[in-house]
């Protein structure tokens, strides 16, 4: 009896050891279990158990000086995936992350290449919002070993938002698109560089909600009221009892239009200005090219000369070819616009519709307008005719 109670309890430890044999430093539950060759250890202030994707982050940060020394611990999805780890300067999420991402390359060793992600298409490697002073990467036992020295161009900072991820393969030296589990999703928080803590991405709730003030007024202003400016004056100025109500309502609408709009690009330059390494180059130039345009539209209405006026032809030509430039690019950049914010399926379909309704209403107008005036002109031919 005593030897099968010792036989049980030598199978018993054996067990126990060649499961902690196997049982790797770097993957254990908590970070502080966690060891790194070279002395490593004794570079890191602290670490935190990241809440998503089984992943770790070591770092120090000497807040003087604007250097950050991190080392992220992730298993990638895949043996040929890799691991990525971000700072965000101008929001909570993917878009916008200046990524370090590691890899196997094609000789089998580790690589390590920098990312500026604007969008959610290929990556292209690029410089980024911050300076690498040295980058290195390890694999073994299925996880990956991200290690970096940073100089973060913003002085004193105390607190980031970052972004991890892990993804299943690589072509052509870059990162594959990662999958959209719900531990993808949550892979994103603040940092708070100096107490040691990894919280929820709330921070990030103002500048958030700087972006979509900047979409609304957008929205309101180039893309609803500014085309619903423009059909007021095409067509009821076609009936003589809208005269001269129709100009004034025309006017008032796209006063006010103007007024929100700048409100909208205002904020818009303010982001840009807060969003470092990010730039939107197609969606601003059009915003600038849309201010000026409507800008010398409002002048334009203070030199109207009078119907009479033999330069009351140009003065046409000129205001509705700018008018219509404005209604043309107002409505591709607020499309711009959604596919840079991202925001639930509804406010995009809800957009279309309005758009739609505005654009049908012009339609039946058009068809109402063309109406009247062939009526009119076939009046006036007969009364001239003997």
């Amino acid at each position: 009896m005593a030897s099968s109670s010792s036989s049980s309890l030598l199978v018993a430890t054996v067990f126990l050891l060649t499961a902690v044999s196997l049982f790797s430093p770097s993957q254990s539950a908590t970070c502080a279990s966690q060891t790194f060759t070279g002395g490593r250890d004794r570079v890191y202030t602290f670490c935190t158990d990241l809440p998503a994707l089984d992943s770790y982050l070591h770092w120090s940060y000497d807040q003087p000086e604007s250097t950050l020394s991190i080392a992220f611990v992730a298993a990638p999805t895949r043996p040929e995936g890799w691991i990525s780890w971000s700072i965000n300067p101008t929001g909570t999420g993917m878009v916008g992350a200046q990524a370090l991402a590691a890899f196997r390359d094609s000789r089998g060793g580790m690589a390590v290449k920098t990312y500026n992600v604007t969008g959610y298409g290929p990556l292209k490697e690029s410089r980024v919002w911050y300076e690498v002073k040295e980058s290195s990467a390890e694999y073994s036992g299925g996880v990956m070993r991200l290690f970096a020295t940073l100089v973060l161009p913003a002085k004193g900072l105390t607190a980031v938002n970052h972004v991890w991820q892990v993804g299943p393969s690589v072509t052509g030296g870059v990162p594959d698109k990662h999958e959209f589990k719900a531990g993808n999703m949550k892979a994103k928080g603040i940092l708070d560089l100096l107490r040691g803590q990894s919280n929820g991405a709330a921070g990030g709730d103002s500048k958030t909600n700087k972006r979509n003030i900047h979409g609304i007024l957008n929205v309101v202003s180039w893309g609803i009221m500014f085309p619903i400016g423009i059909v007021m004056a095409r067509y009821l100025r076609t009936f003589p009892s809208a005269d001269p109500a129709w100009f004034y309502l025309h006017v008032s609408c796209q006063v006010s239009a103007y007024a929100i709009g700048v409100a909208g690009w205002a904020t818009g330059l303010k982001l840009g200005s807060e969003s470092k390494g990010v730039t939107y180059s197609y969606h601003r130039n059009i915003g600038i090219a849309l201010f000026v345009l409507s800008t010398l539209q409002v002048f334009a209405l203070l030199l109207r000369p009078k119907k009479d006026h033999k330069y009351r032809l140009y003065w046409n030509i000129y205001h509705h070819g700018v008018g219509y430039s404005v209604l043309i690019l107002s409505i591709i950049n607020v499309f711009k616009g959604f596919d840079i914010l991202k925001p639930e399926p509804k406010w995009e379909n809800a957009y279309i519709i309005v758009i739609g309704i505005v654009g049908g209403v012009a339609v039946l107008l058009e068809a109402i307008t063309w109406t009247v005036v062939v009526r009119r002109r076939k009046s006036k031919n007969q009364s001239l005719s003997p």
